[in-house]
């Protein structure tokens, strides 16, 4: 098997970095951002994008000085358009304003940038980021969903175009620390057993605290308040389910030409090691930190080189103690799911992928109990069995008809 993590020393870099943010305004793009103004000698904004936020978008846009902002809708640009020039603080070269989903290819793709930063929540953040990659660009992947969704077309593409992959999740982000310079085929061939992917287990992780039946009742707001992590909702309550360790293992699979057995879950209370590789010698590598997304986003703006990410160093007489356990893949049936899915194949992570942004989404508007999740997740994989992917066409149908059949379970499902 080819590589899947571009691990060979790059060309030198210039001088100065152009980035393009996909997701400016969510967790992710606010600490690259955080990142970039510690280093202005080294990096410059090209352009920034958003969902809906066009006030938060316009406070970017006069901190870091973009080329180009990007909204989802014509009217949030002439809003954010007409915001601008009505700034009376606002001076230099005017920002181009643009929209719709052509615009974000537009900027990941353009010539002058150098390196995208794909922090887009969904599988909206699919197009741009293989448009991205396609460009030959430094990609910082953030967007799980270009490789639950279109894992073997991604890396094709990432093989084929040159580009330079870059995982920005801390796990992800972990093991490819943890790796040899020379990891291109896969684990064995560098005696790689097992990869341990760690996870906090999310809020609900106390079963005393939480058993079963109190699932039922769980809010948003209690779904969403990560103990060690913040983190924008969707993703949050992805944690909470353990769908997002679902997301991940699937992504590592990609990432590190492996099968789901190589990997292991591991329950990590405390998130201060990151993941770890187990070598057949009997070593077992860690990379450990503070949880806090901008030492992964430091190490891959700067790789192979490091920089302050302006993250406390980890103290160990602090944390004092490190708990492990394995995963309750019957307490927390998503990750399960994850598995079946990637082991199947073909277009069923996309299902699987699309089902849970719509049951998540009816569960943080208060239309589906929290346990229900993996249910409705489940009952649409059952009707739509995997099919081979030949094109990019067959996930996008694939996708949407996942959602339809999610919107109907959801109608069965009740609050």
């Amino acid at each position: 098997m080819s590589a899947n993590v571009n691990h060979e020393t790059p060309h030198e870099a210039p001088a100065l970095q152009r980035i393009t943010i996909l997701g400016a305004t969510g967790s992710i793009g606010s600490s690259t951002l955080d990142v970039i103004a510690r280093h202005p000698e080294r990096y410059r904004v090209h352009a920034l994008s958003a969902a809906t936020r066009h006030e938060a978008l316009l406070e970017l846009c006069l901190t870091h000085r973009p080329q180009v902002a990007v909204i989802a809708t014509r009217e949030a640009a002439a809003w954010l358009s007409d915001a601008l020039k009505g700034v009376e603080s606002y001076q230099g070269t005017p920002i181009e304003v643009r929209h719709g989903e052509q615009a974000l290819v537009d900027i990941s793709e353009a010539p002058e940038v150098d390196s995208v930063m794909a922090a887009i929540v969904g599988a909206a953040g699919l197009l741009p980021t293989l448009a991205a990659v396609r460009a030959g660009k430094r990609v910082l992947l953030a967007n799980k969903e270009a490789l639950v969704c279109a894992g073997q077309l991604f890396m094709d593409a990432v093989k084929q175009h040159g580009a330079t992959l870059l995982p920005i999740d801390s796990e992800h982000n972990a093991i490819f620390q943890c790796l040899p310079a020379q990891h291109r085929d896969g684990l064995a061939p560098i005696g790689v057993e097992k990869l341990l992917l760690t996870a906090s287990g999310g809020p609900f992780r106390d079963d005393a605290e939480w058993p079963a039946e109190r699932l039922a009742t769980v809010t948003p707001d209690e779904a969403c308040a990560h103990p060690n992590w913040s983190m924008g909702r969707k993703i949050s309550v992805d944690s909470a389910t353990l769908m997002n360790k679902g997301l991940e293992l699937i992504e590592a699979c990609w990432l590190f030409a492996c099968g789901p057995d190589d990997i292991q879950v591991v329950v990590h209370p405390q998130s201060v090691i990151h993941s770890m590789a187990a070598y057949s010698d009997g070593s077992v590598l860690a990379q450990m930190g503070n949880p806090d997304m901008r030492t992964p986003i430091a190490y891959a703006l700067a790789w192979p080189e490091r920089i302050d990410a302006g993250v406390e160093p980890l103290d160990l007489f602090q944390v004092a103690r490190l708990d492990f356990r394995a995963a309750d893949e019957t307490r927390f049936p998503c990750l399960r799911l994850a598995r079946e899915a990637i082991a199947a194949g073909g277009t069923w992570p996309a299902v699987m992928n699309a089902a849970n942004e719509v049951a998540v989404a009816a569960f943080l508007e208060g239309r589906l109990a929290f346990d229900r999740i993996p249910a409705v997740v489940q009952a649409v994989m059952q009707a739509r069995p995997p099919l081979a992917v030949d094109g990019l066409e067959v996930i996008l149908a694939e996708d949407a008809a996942a959602r339809e059949l999610a919107a109907a379970e959801l109608a069965l499902a009740g609050p």
